[in-house]
């Protein structure tokens, strides 16, 4: 059985999360990409950071973009959400700030989900090779959907 979740759901997983799927356009292809995320439920967004590249440049381009997240148990039972936002880049000033709660949240749902206490971002994300600030940015939520499915049979 397929069944809409709510919007407090929604929430709950994006929170409690921190690795989804990010959804962008180059050159008229989608392409969906694997990445370490953290929703800032205060301002409804969800901050990201990335090496320069093929990510960075299609999303300067256009900024559409989703965010898939899901948690698995089966094949027959999963919870899946996705989002539609905007690409948003910062620098500077606003890019540390960013990139500090964004470690700062992904480190304490590592702590409630798995309880383990990491120290630095290289423990749960792509390293940084150099002192050079990563290219941060954020995904304005526009909206979002999720879906849930449960084999009544299966616990």
């Amino acid at each position: 059985m397929f069944i809409n979740l709510e919007d407090k759901n929604i929430k709950f997983i994006l929170e409690n999360n921190y690795i989804g799927h990010l959804g962008y356009i180059y050159h008229n292809k989608p392409y969906v990409v694997p990445i370490t995320y953290y929703f800032d439920k205060e301002d409804n967004s969800i901050i990201c950071y990335s090496g320069a590249g093929h990510k960075m440049n299609a999303m300067r381009k256009n900024s559409a973009v989703s965010l898939q997240v899901e948690e698995v148990e089966s094949v027959s039972n999963w919870k899946s959400v996705l989002v539609h936002g905007t690409f948003e880049e910062y620098s500077g000033s606003d890019a540390k700030a960013y990139l500090h709660k964004f470690s700062l949240g992904v480190k304490n749902v590592i702590l409630e989900k798995k309880h383990i206490k990491l120290d630095f971002i290289s423990e749960f994300s792509s390293k940084i090779y150099n002192d050079n600030i990563p290219d941060v940015f954020v995904i304005k939520i526009e909206e979002f959907s999720g879906k849930m499915r449960q084999n009544k049979f299966e616990k």
